[in-house]
């Protein structure tokens, strides 16, 4: 069984309209949310094996934030450009998850929409989601125990959260 975290980075801030879209911080909310969200994983003794953020300023302070609270090394947050996307389809992203090792069980990764939704949606065959909101987490389990097979294997909504649930 292996099982994948999929958290969209919290709510960021168009404050300042001057920074690139990678650059654009977590807003007050944001920063309130993630460390709330990560509170909740740790209560559930949630600590994956591998931590994988998109380089947006607004992704990995949100891995970093929840890290924190769940008590992961900060140091072993793999930052992938591959996972600066948007599109629906999120091929770099599957990509990367199948080349996973099999000593990996449990993945969390941080990024963006409406790539997240699509995900959620795609392997949670009972649960539709019209949106992953803002440092909302979906967690899915498949039955497998090789990444190289997950997008064929079967696939379950073991839960979500999301921060306006808590």
């Amino acid at each position: 069984m292996k099982t994948l975290y999929l958290i969209r980075h919290a709510k960021s801030s168009w404050e300042d309209l001057s920074l690139t879209d990678q650059e654009r911080p977590l807003n007050k909310r944001g920063k309130r949310d993630a460390p709330r969200i990560g509170q909740f994983l740790k209560s559930k003794s949630i600590m994956p094996n591998q931590v994988i953020s998109s380089p947006a300023n607004r992704a990995l302070s949100t891995a970093r934030i929840v890290c924190h609270e769940m008590g992961y090394p900060l140091t072993d947050i793999e930052v992938n450009p591959l996972f600066y996307t948007f599109d629906e389809a999120g091929s770099n992203i599957l990509y990367t998850l199948a080349k996973l090792g099999e000593d990996i069980e449990e993945v969390m990764i941080f990024g963006h929409n409406e790539t997240f939704t699509a995900l959620a949606n795609r392997f949670s065959p009972t649960h539709y989601f019209d949106n992953v909101p803002t440092c909302g987490v979906v967690c899915i389990k498949f039955d497998t125990n090789k990444w190289e097979d997950f997008l064929n294997a079967k696939s379950e909504l073991a839960f979500h959260m999301f921060p306006k649930l808590l």
